[in-house]
């Protein structure tokens, strides 16, 4: 008796682990369960278009084109005729057996891409004859196509997912494609929408006999989200064309929104060339190319010296801080002595001599005796230059200089703005406001990107304020609304210290170094630099072409638009920077450049700057 209950309570045990189990298996994991890892299941993934990038006015940036990819899963290859699929593929033996065993080892129950991007007139033919080649099969694929050339830099490309990021990433399989720079990797996850997939059931003779469990487990493709982007693409290929043949970048914001408008580096490329089987061999080029560098985006990365334009902020600095007001004066005798020392003498050539310049003919004519007497009562308020420093700093910071500001793509330089520990680690506490007086003219340790100086001058234009600067507007026609970029970011400045600055900046086209760049019926606040340039070539510091610069916006009231511009090497910002602003400017807000300005046009399409940087290259090689 007690055997049968004994035997009755074992059965009745191993049921119930057993029922527990298979309830564990299809109930608990079922809702989550991937056949995936089944070997008698195929899987086949169904890609999603990825997508559509447009411009602010609806004009198509980024589309697609479908191509071709022969896939790989090699637990199910059977021994096939190597040569025979060599010559259909149009590869090697060595070659198939290299991507063979990368696919194996990645995993071998998981299909991954053997060959990828095939020619159209290719796909057709291999179509007829791959059934006889078990465990490969052919996977369509949703690739780029770009309309327009333009703006390659803040629509980047998309690659190949790598190994590393696969097992990373389990969504992603090897060779499947992934944003890699621009907003094709900042908003990956709104393009590339949700791929959908098949489970296949086979029969003991690998053959396909079905969906597997009626499709149970089958999902289908989402389509990509369509981005709409805040550019003006018709600005920014006008800006490209303007900057043919030179170096440099170009960035302008929408004052009102801090939505970007053009944001251009020179020399750039054609977006296609990332695209399709060239994409290897044309990436090799572009990144290897450190001399034009294509690839690299000046805009974003490039820190140049912000020369006279940063004369402006000590301007702001320094009504703030007390040290002046607008009518304050400073008398310039050609230049400013900051020192007994032989050498220790700033010249200047504002021609203003026999009186005080003040605050607006300062502006204007870019005096550097006026800012420099400014700057060091800044630094040297109270006796201590360290707290004054840090003082200045902390007014730049507030407008966004000395940092990577926020902005919704993935490059960026933080630039430099001093604070007293800097100078104190250099000088071990032994400094003044002369011994960093370059500062007081941009021109000292201060760097700045041309997307920071455009963005200061969206916050003069705005009179204290600024938006986050960001290049999406909408997603599936949604404006976004992210607070980052909708909630306005004041400044350390009050408001009524930028009144006189703005009618400086006016006076710069009125009356001074940008006087001969009007646009009629346009107020355009602005202002010059030229920005000296060194390298160290040998050892030795060696001066080169100075670097040619212009911020300014307009109109000079409800402002639309605020530029940066940097062409380096181009000399006096007056002679380059500054048509090339008030092209930008009058074509952004009338649609069309004027017959009146149709030569200044001209002499800036002709305008050719490769032979100074040929003999540069020289220089430093």
């Amino acid at each position: 008796m007690q055997r049968s209950f004994l035997l009755y309570f074992l059965i009745t045990f191993v049921g119930i682990i057993f029922i527990g189990r298979l309830f564990q298996l299809q109930v608990v994991r079922g809702a989550s369960y991937d056949p995936i890892h089944n070997s008698a299941v195929k899987t086949e993934y169904d890609y999603p278009e990825r997508g559509y990038v447009y411009d602010r006015n609806g004009k198509l940036l980024v589309a697609n084109q479908l191509s071709y990819d022969v896939m790989v899963q090699p637990n199910q290859v059977k021994p096939l005729d190597t040569i025979e699929f060599c010559n259909l593929l149009k590869i090697d033996k060595d070659d198939f057996l290299k991507r063979f065993k990368k696919a194996n080892n990645y995993a071998p129950y998981l299909p991954s891409v053997f060959l990828k991007q095939l020619a159209k007139e290719d796909f057709a033919f291999l179509q007829e004859k791959l059934h006889k080649y078990t465990g490969f099969y052919i996977q369509k694929r949703i690739i780029r196509k770009y309309p327009i050339n333009a703006a390659a830099n803040v629509l980047g490309y998309i690659g190949e997912v790598n190994e590393t990021l696969a097992k990373e990433n389990a969504y992603y399989q090897p060779g499947e494609l992934i944003g890699k720079d621009g907003i094709e990797r900042q908003y990956e996850d709104y393009l590339r929408g949700t791929k959908g997939k098949k489970y296949l059931q086979r029969n003991n003779l690998n053959k396909v006999t079905g969906a597997y469990l009626d499709g149970k487990y089958d999902t289908l493709p989402e389509n990509g989200k369509d981005l709409t982007l805040t550019l003006d693409i018709e600005l920014q290929l006008y800006a490209q064309k303007l900057m043919s043949g030179k170096r440099g970048g170009i960035v302008a914001i929408e004052p009102s929104t801090g939505e970007i408008l053009a944001l251009v580096t020179a020399p750039s490329y054609d977006p296609n060339m990332l695209v399709g089987r060239k994409r290897s061999k044309n990436s090799t080029i572009l990144f290897n190319d450190t001399i034009s560098k294509p690839s690299y985006d000046r805009g974003l990365l490039a820190t140049y010296a912000p020369g006279s334009p940063f004369k402006m902020m000590n301007a702001l600095i320094g009504l703030q801080e007390g040290v002046i007001t607008e009518d304050t004066g400073f008398r310039c005798n050609h230049g400013f002595r900051y020192g007994s020392r032989a050498g220790a003498f700033m010249g200047c050539h504002c021609g203003i001599t026999g009186r005080p310049v003040q605050l607006k003919a300062a502006i204007a004519r870019s005096c550097n005796t006026y800012f420099s007497q400014t700057y060091k009562k800044i630094i040297e308020k109270n006796n201590k230059p360290s707290e004054g420093l840090d003082t200045w700093h902390n007014h730049i910071a507030s407008f966004g200089l000395g940092n990577y500001l926020g902005y919704d793509l993935p490059a960026g330089s933080p630039g430099l703005i001093p604070t007293g520990k800097y100078y104190d680690d250099i000088y071990r506490y032994s400094w003044n406001g002369s011994t960093t007086i370059s500062n007081a003219i941009g021109q000292g340790e201060v760097l700045t990107t041309p997307i920071q100086l455009a963005n200061f001058t969206a916050v003069i234009a705005n009179r204290g304020y600024f938006y986050t600067p960001h290049v999406l507007k909408e997603v599936n026609k949604n404006p976004i609304k992210d607070s980052v970029y909708t909630i306005a970011k004041k400044t350390t400045i009050d408001k009524k210290y930028f009144s006189p600055v703005v009618e400086a900046m006016h006076e710069v086209f009125k009356t001074g170094t940008g006087r001969f760049n009007q646009v009629e019926g346009i107020e355009i606040c602005g202002k010059t630099g030229t920005a000296e340039n060194f390298a160290r070539i040998d050892g030795q510091k060696i001066q080169l072409p100075d670097h040619s610069i212009l911020v300014a916006f307009a109109p000079k009231e409800n402002p639309k638009i605020a530029i940066a511009i940097f062409v380096e090497n181009g000399g006096y910002g007056s002679t380059i920077a500054a048509p090339i602003t008030s092209l930008l400017i009058e074509k952004y807000i009338n649609g069309s450049i004027s017959k009146e300005n149709k030569y200044r046009e001209q002499r800036m399409l002709d305008l050719n700057l490769e032979d100074i940087y040929a003999k540069l290259n020289q220089k430093q090689q």
